[in-house]
């Protein structure tokens, strides 16, 4: 560290400060505050550093960095935008170089939260009441007048008026922060996507801790989510996680620190884990516990969503039924149809088609809502359903009625349940399937003669999807069709029956499943 073999000022008594390491038993200390010395007067330099050299503010040192000129101070801004303060000469390479840097600094840069100190040898070129009515500085300060009590006084100052405005700024942000993790774990519909948004979402929160790790329950306490490749906790740290999912109180250190996420419901219960940082501020402890809370809101609504789920597959499941007291192939039949539908419309999506309609909701949906594709046929005679042999012209007039019996009957049920903003269910999307598997893309279907992209996309999905597992099995009124001649059907019938887009992709799943198709 530079010295000096004296100072400005009363002759105040100088120390000479202590180098102070970073770590101490490997807890992350704080880290300095970072002061900017930017004057042409080596000297300045020298003696700023000796008068100031063993300061600490709130436990933490000052680190100092010194510029020659207004060019190399914005070097040093860009390069450490965390500098706390700026004692700043008014004349360096130019007469008004430290006040072109404010401006720089204020309006280009626009840093608000570093405090700038103005000290000048030359008052008389910088008059006080004109340049603090002018330029947005902290202090001004003439050089003749500027002891070490006072440079200790104004640089204590300035480093508490800006930690006040740092809090407030780092409030801010970080409530911003905790928001928004909460919109985007409020959205997750798996345990998976769940806990990763979660610990990417607290790591941008708490970049002062080295490892984020989201653990649950048992023993010892398993790792569910981390951001980096930690699999089993140290003894000490999977004690404090235990103990803070039975008591659900937070558990603080230097080095480590877990929370319990503030969940109600039956979820499982977990505990955000931090590892190694510095010790937390009161602000930093309020944030991580708010985030928290949120995020055991959202674990709420994900078991909720779960539980709403796996009751809406129950009621589709039990709609399927009926169809299968009506038709005895259903069962089978319906199971195939949903692996198919499901992997066409993952494979269109693959391929950048129907971008407006084909996302991950409608690919999750469509294999389950194809089971309810006939579901109509409750409505259907036995006589008419399980005849042998062809349907005369009345009887195939009554069969196609099934189309919009079960449509009706899942249109009314999906309007009841509800989808989100009119966002599509299961239900609903069944009910298009239900009404819409029998158009034909030329027009010449049932039961609205829809054609081309009027016919809904998953009707057109199932209908390929449909077609092939149909004639590929015996139905009481037919006989097991060979896989050649189905797959020319539906080369053929490509435009004309069904979205040729849809006969590609299925064609291109079922090479890649390994099903034979002719050369």
């Amino acid at each position: 560290m530079a010295g000096a073999a004296g100072a400005e000022g009363d002759g105040d008594a100088l120390l000479f400060a202590s180098e102070t390491p970073e770590e101490t038993g490997g807890v992350r200390r704080p880290p300095p505050w970072l002061i900017l010395i930017a004057d042409d007067d080596h000297e300045v330099h020298a003696i700023t550093r000796v008068v100031l050299g063993d300061v600490r503010f709130e436990n933490r040192p000052l680190k100092f960095l010194s510029a020659y000129s207004a060019i190399q101070a914005r070097a040093l801004l860009a390069e450490h935008p965390d500098i706390a303060a700026i004692l700043l000469d008014v004349v360096m390479e130019t007469d008004d170089a430290g006040l072109t840097l404010v401006r720089h600094i204020r309006e280009e840069l626009g840093n608000g939260q570093i405090r700038i100190i103005l000290r000048t040898g030359q008052p008389g070129q910088a008059p006080e009441r004109q340049i603090i009515a002018q330029y947005d500085i902290n202090d001004y300060k003439a050089k003749s007048e500027l002891t070490a009590q006072k440079l200790f006084t104004t640089t204590v100052s300035a480093l508490r008026s800006y930690r006040h405005i740092a809090t407030i700024e780092r409030s801010r942000q970080g409530l911003e922060a905790v928001m928004e993790a909460a919109d985007r774990l409020y959205e997750q519909r798996s345990l998976a996507g769940f806990l990763r948004i979660a610990v990417e979402r607290a790591a941008a929160l708490l970049p002062c801790a080295d490892t984020i790790l989201l653990c649950g329950g048992g023993t010892p306490p398993a790792v569910l989510a981390a951001t980096r490749g930690v699999q089993n906790l140290p003894r000490p740290v999977g004690d404090d996680v235990a103990a803070a999912l039975a008591d659900r109180q937070p558990r603080w250190g230097a080095g480590h620190s877990v929370v319990p996420l503030r969940s109600h419901g039956n979820a499982e219960p977990l505990a955000l884990c931090l590892l190694g940082h510095p010790p937390l501020s009161d602000l930093e402890h309020q944030l991580t516990e708010l985030f928290c809370a949120k995020a055991g809101i959202g674990l709420d609504n994900l078991h909720l969503y779960e539980r709403l789920n796996q009751a809406q597959v129950a009621t589709v499941h039990a709609l399927g039924k009926l169809a299968e007291y009506k038709d005895e192939v259903t069962g089978d039949h319906v199971k195939r149809l949903g692996r198919w539908a499901t992997a066409i419309a993952r494979e269109l999506r693959d391929r950048g088609q129907f971008t407006g309609t084909l996302d991950e909701s409608f690919c999750g949906m469509i294999g389950l809502a194809s089971v309810l594709h006939d579901v109509g046929k409750v409505g259907i005679p036995d006589a008419i359903l399980r005849k042998p042999g062809r349907l005369d012209a009345d009887e195939m007039r009554h069969m196609r009625e099934h189309a919009a019996i079960g449509g009706a009957i899942l249109r009314e049920a999906g309007g009841s349940a509800g989808g989100r903003d009119g966002a599509p269910n299961i239900l609903t999307m069944g009910a298009e399937i239900a009404e819409s598997h029998h158009e034909k893309f030329d027009g010449s279907g049932y039961p609205q003669g829809l054609s081309g992209d009027a016919i809904p996309l998953a009707g057109r999905i199932v209908a390929v999807a449909d077609v092939f597992d149909a004639l590929l099995h015996r139905r009481p009124y037919k006989a097991a069709w060979e896989i050649e001649a189905v797959l020319d059907l539906l080369r053929a019938e490509a435009g004309r029956h069904f979205d040729p887009r849809v006969v590609d992709a299925f064609l291109a799943v079922l090479a890649r499943d390994g099903v034979p198709l002719p050369g």
